[in-house]
C-alpha cells in the first residue's frame, strides 16, 4: 500500500479551491509558498495526479484536482469528527474527585489544596459540598464523597483520619463591648456562663467549644447561626461576644471590625483533618489532595 497523503497538504489544497491562490493558501497555513509548492508536488506524485496548473498567473485547480478537493473536504471532515470524539471521551473519562468539607477548613484552606491538585493534574474535576462538620462524616461513611475535612475534636466510627492542620478559637467580641476594654484575662467559668453567639450543633466549632465547656455551668447560648459570616455579624452588632475560628475572625481582628479577647484556662486548640472510610484504600486522586493537605 502506497503512503497515504497527510491532512496538511490535503487541508493545502481544498484552500487553494477556496481561495484560488496558493500563494494565499500557504499564508493561510503559516508556511511559505516554495514550500506549500513542495507539499502539493508530493501530494500530487503520491496520488498520481496532476492537481494544480501553474501559469504566469498563478497556479488552479486541474479537473483532477477539483475532484480531489471534493474528495479531501471530506476526508477532513471526517478527521475533524474523530478529533470531537476523542475529546469528548477525554472529558466523559477526566477523574472526578468528590469532597466534602467543614465551612471554616473549605474558606481558608481548602481553595489553596485545589488549586495546587489542578496544577498537577489540570484534566481532574472535583466536586465540593461545603457542610458541617457531622454532614461531612455522613457523606463519607455513605459513600457520597471520597475525603472530607473535618475540625471536631473526635472522629466517627468507621473513618480513618489524619490530621492537616490546627486552629485556634478565639472570644471576639465588636469594639464597643465593655470586653474590648477589660483589664482582666477572660477565664473560662466567666465565658461558660455568659450567653454567646455560636455556631449550630454539628459543626466542628461548636463541638470544641461543647467539649471544653463540658465540666462547666453553662449559659445558654444568646444565638445559634449557621455560618461564620452570620455568627461574625451577629457579634459585630452587639448581639454578644461569639467564639470562632482564629481563620475565620483574622482579617476582621486586623481591621477593627471586632476585638480579640485574651482568654486563659480553657484549651480550644483543635485539630483539623482528613476523614475516610476505613478499609478502604484512596484513589489515586484523593491520595494526590490528602498529600497536599497534609504537607506544613
Amino acid at each position: 500500500m502506497s503512503a497515504l497523503p497527510d491532512l496538511d497538504s490535503l487541508k493545502l489544497l481544498v484552500d487553494v479551491g477556496e481561495l484560488g491562490s496558493l500563494g494565499q493558501a500557504a499564508k493561510r497555513a503559516g508556511i511559505a509558498q516554495p514550500s506549500a509548492s513542495k507539499r502539493i508536488a508530493l501530494l500530487e506524485r503520491r496520488l498520481g495526479l496532476p492537481l494544480l496548473e501553474r501559469t504566469p498567473r498563478g497556479s488552479r485547480l486541474t479537473a483532477e484536482g477539483k475532484m480531489v478537493v471534493n474528495w479531501a473536504a471530506q476526508v477532513l471532515a471526517a478527521a475533524e469528527e474523530l478529533m470531537r470524539a476523542a475529546r469528548a471521551v477525554r472529558q466523559s473519562g477526566a477523574v472526578h474527585l468528590k469532597v466534602a468539607s467543614s465551612m471554616t477548613v473549605a474558606e481558608y484552606l481548602v481553595p489553596r489544596w485545589l488549586g495546587e491538585l489542578q496544577n498537577r493534574e489540570p484534566e481532574m474535576q472535583v466536586g465540593l459540598d461545603v457542610v458541617n462538620s457531622a454532614d461531612v462524616a455522613y457523606r463519607v461513611l455513605a459513600g457520597e464523597v471520597e475525603l472530607g475535612f473535618v475540625e471536631g475534636p473526635q472522629v466517627p466510627e468507621g473513618l480513618a483520619s489524619r490530621v492537616v492542620g490546627t486552629d485556634r478559637l478565639v472570644v471576639v467580641v465588636a469594639p464597643g463591648h465593655p470586653w474590648a476594654r477589660r483589664r482582666t484575662v477572660l477565664r473560662g467559668p466567666e465565658l461558660a456562663a455568659t450567653p454567646l453567639v455560636v455556631r449550630e450543633p454539628g459543626s466542628g466549632t461548636r463541638e470544641t467549644l461543647d467539649l471544653a465547656f463540658r465540666a462547666l455551668h453553662r449559659a445558654s447560648p444568646r444565638l445559634e447561626l449557621g455560618s461564620n459570616s452570620a455568627v461574625k455579624g451577629a457579634a459585630q452588632a452587639g448581639a454578644a461576644p461569639a467564639v470562632l475560628s482564629g481563620y475565620a475572625v483574622e482579617a476582621d481582628v486586623a481591621t477593627g471590625r471586632l476585638v480579640e479577647v485574651p482568654l486563659a484556662g480553657l484549651n480550644l486548640v483543635r485539630n483539623l483533618r482528613a476523614v475516610w472510610r476505613r478499609g478502604r484504600p484512596l484513589t489515586a486522586p484523593a491520595a494526590t489532595l490528602l498529600s497536599i493537605a497534609s504537607r506544613p
